[in-house]
């Protein structure tokens, strides 16, 4: 029995904001889909070079908001990607105010959180970098 990866789908509560902090991790929009009838919005994303749709993130917008839905998106796990250079990214993404939820300190692996609580695994391409500061001396802050 075949079987094959989609997407992973998160529900965001601002789009713009959302899609922004996926836009830092490098993700462009591939595809959107406006339903008029249904009122929401889906906005498929991918890394560079994975236009084909086997890395999208489908990010779930409501046009008339998400009461009764759960508030915390961490019911699924987290999304992964494989960065060239982690301590640049984790750099990148810390000067354009986002929190570095574990610090990549063994040079291999970081955890940051989207707007909407989603939890984003960090992982260094090939060898984990040498450990460097800031972030070998760096706390986790909050949950991961």
């Amino acid at each position: 029995m075949k079987i094959e990866y989609l997407h992973t789908m998160v529900r965001v509560k601002d789009l713009e904001k959302s899609m922004a902090f996926y836009e830092l991790l490098g993700l462009k929009e591939r595809r959107r889909v406006d339903n008029d009838k249904g009122r929401f919005s889906l906005i498929f994303m991918c890394p560079p070079g994975q236009e084909d749709g086997r890395a999208d993130v489908e990010l779930t917008y409501n046009w008339d908001g998400d009461e009764g839905l759960p508030s915390d998106s961490r019911h699924f796990g987290h999304l992964a990607y494989r960065v060239e250079n982690i301590h640049e990214m984790c750099q990148h993404l810390m000067d354009n105010g986002v929190t570095i939820n574990r610090p990549p300190r063994d040079g291999h692996m970081a955890f940051v959180r989207s707007p909407d609580n989603v939890s984003v695994e960090l992982l260094q391409m090939g060898d984990p970098l040498e450990p460097a500061e800031p972030w070998k001396s760096m706390e986790n802050t909050g949950h991961w």
